[in-house]
């Protein structure tokens, strides 16, 4: 599971440092833009998994930078509460509307629910081999590949080395890797995620005589680079 990035477009601080704090814990990466020109500068320099874009903005307004905003999906957040605005930005493109105030449970709880969406309509025709340095890892047969040497993986070590490959100059900090696996290995805990760990280091380094996974100490794992 790719570690997400969020866009936030709101030129309130306050409201935008809470939110930010609160998808930064989370596990998202954040970008921030604090007028609706600044917004559209950002989205043609870089590609978001989701925008969070506030309406009454200086520059641009909300309305105004939705039309930038291409195969992203766009959750407006709007202290306007007129039923008409809100069916006229559902229709223009944005995916949902939520009400200032919010609850933050029920606004995260949006998010992820729109970037599986998202993710699910965007599966087909995606890559199902992920590669790094000379390791292969098939989603569809679920074996790591080195040449013509395949070592057939758990689900755990799966889980755990795919989560890797998709983030590949990250650190995977122990807590994220163990919330972000759960989907598949809900019986994982800390105490056993080391030993699938370390099962996984060694069938890979069995077929390509080299360490691909290390540990950073105190904080979790990343892929190792030459």
């Amino acid at each position: 599971m790719t570690l997400k990035t969020i866009l936030i477009i709101d030129d309130d601080p306050h409201i935008g440092n809470m939110l930010e704090e609160t998808l930064t814990k989370e596990g998202y990466g954040v970008l921030r833009a604090y007028s609706g020109t600044e917004a559209v500068l950002l989205l043609s320099q870089s590609k978001p998994d989701l925008v969070l874009l506030d309406l009454m903005l200086p520059g641009l307004r909300g309305e105004e930078v939705l039309p930038h905003v291409k195969d992203i999906p766009v959750m407006v957040v709007s202290a306007k509460l007129d039923m008409d605005n809100k069916v006229k930005l559902l229709l223009d493109g944005a995916v949902d509307y939520v009400t200032k105030p919010f609850h933050t449970k029920e606004l995260l709880a949006r998010i992820a629910a729109h970037l599986r969406t998202f993710e699910r309509a965007c599966g087909q025709g995606k890559n199902t081999v992920l590669s790094f340095d000379d390791l292969r890892l098939d989603m569809n047969t679920r074996e790591a590949r080195v040449q013509d040497r395949n070592a057939k993986l758990t689900r755990t070590e799966y889980a755990i080395l795919k989560l890797l490959m998709e983030n590949q100059k990250q650190v995977i900090t122990k807590s994220l890797l163990l919330d972000r696996i759960s989907e598949d290995t809900p019986d994982c805990t800390e105490t056993s995620l080391k030993i699938h760990v370390s099962n996984l280091r060694k069938k890979l380094r069995s077929i390509g005589e080299k360490d691909y996974i290390e540990a950073v100490w105190g904080i979790g794992f990343k892929l190792k680079a030459e």
